[in-house]
C-alpha cells in the first residue's frame, strides 16, 4: 500500500546492520537514509524516449552491485525484472531487502512469480520474511501507518502444489480500533452504529465495546427496537443495515449468543 511506511521501517531497521557492513542501495527516487559510512547509494538514471542508450535501469543497478561484495543490498521498490536478479542474488547468499507493493501475502505471492518478475517458485523459500504494511483509521479518526502482518516462508510444496507459509504476526486490534471508533462517534446517537460488526467483526465488537467504555448491554438492541425500526423502514446509518430483516435476524440471533 502507498504511503504505509515501507520505506520508513526500511530506515529504522538499517540500524541493527553492524555499523562495518558495506551496503548498496538502489532507487529510482532517493529516499533511504543509511546510518553507515561505508554506504553506497546508487539512482537509476533515465533519459529521453528517443534516446534510449544511456539509461541505467534498476536492472543494471542490480546487476552491478553483486560485482561489489556487499554485505547487504536494498532496493527501494521492486516492480519488474530486477526482481528476478535479487532472488538470484538471495539464492547466492546476499542479505537483500526490498520495498513491493501487494495487498496481502498471497497478491505478494501472486506478484512474485507472475510476469513480468517471474521468479521460480522453488526460489521463494528464499525470501525468510515479509512485512505488511498498511494505513489504517485510529479509534481517534485519524490515519496511522501500522504493522498488520509479519508472515515468514517455508517453500515451496511440489505435492501439494502450495506455499508453506507461518504467520508470525498479525494486528489483531485493527478491527478493535475501528469498532471502538464507530462507537466513540456515535456515543450521543440514539442508535449505536452496530450493523458493521456483523460477519468477521463479531470478535472485534465485544473487545471494540471495552476499549470504548460502552457496555455491550447497551450496544445490543432489544426486539422491540428492532422491530420498530423495521416498521418504519429506514435507518439512519448507510452501512446499519437495520432496514433488512433477514439481516437483522441473525444480527440479533449473534447478539443473543453473545450475551449468553
Amino acid at each position: 500500500e502507498s504511503a504505509s511506511g515501507k520505506t520508513a521501517l526500511i530506515n529504522a531497521l538499517t540500524t541493527f546492520i553492524p555499523p562495518m557492513a558495506k551496503i548498496i542501495t538502489i532507487e529510482d527516487t532517493p529516499e533511504l537514509q543509511i546510518p553507515h559510512q561505508n554506504w553506497i547509494r546508487e539512482v537509476v538514471q533515465t533519459t529521453k524516449a528517443v534516446d534510449s542508450g544511456g539509461a541505467v535501469t534498476m536492472f543494471d543497478l542490480l546487476k552491478a552491485a553483486l560485482r561489489q561484495r556487499p554485505n547487504e543490498i536494498i532496493v527501494g521498490e521492486i516492480r519488474g525484472s530486477e526482481g528476478n536478479i535479487a532472488f538470484q542474488a538471495m539464492q547466492t547468499g546476499h542479505s537483500c531487502m526490498a520495498t513491493f507493493h501487494a495487498a496481502s501475502m498471497e497478491k505478494l505471492i501472486q506478484r512474485i512469480t507472475g510476469d513480468p518478475i517471474l521468479v521460480p517458485k522453488t526460489y521463494i523459500d528464499n525470501l525468510n520474511i515479509a512485512v505488511i504494511m498498511g494505513m489504517v483509521k485510529l479509534p481517534n479518526g485519524k490515519v496511522g501507518r501500522r504493522v498488520t502482518g509479519i508472515s515468514e516462508i517455508v517453500g515451496w510444496d511440489s505435492f501439494s502444489q502450495s506455499f508453506n507459509i507461518v504467520e508470525a504476526f498479525r494486528w489483531e486490534d485493527i478491527e478493535t480500533d475501528r469498532v471502538a471508533g464507530y462507537l466513540d462517534k456515535t456515543r450521543h446517537v440514539y442508535h449505536y452504529r452496530i450493523g458493521y460488526c456483523i460477519g468477521l467483526f463479531r470478535e472485534a465488537l465485544v473487545r471494540g465495546s471495552k476499549q470504548a467504555g460502552v457496555p455491550i448491554d447497551m450496544i445490543l438492541p432489544t426486539r422491540d427496537l428492532i422491530d420498530k425500526v423495521i416498521e418504519e423502514g429506514d435507518c439512519i446509518f448507510e452501512e446499519g443495515s437495520l432496514s433488512m430483516e433477514e439481516y437483522l435476524g441473525e444480527f440479533c440471533d449473534e447478539l443473543i449468543r453473545f450475551r449468553n
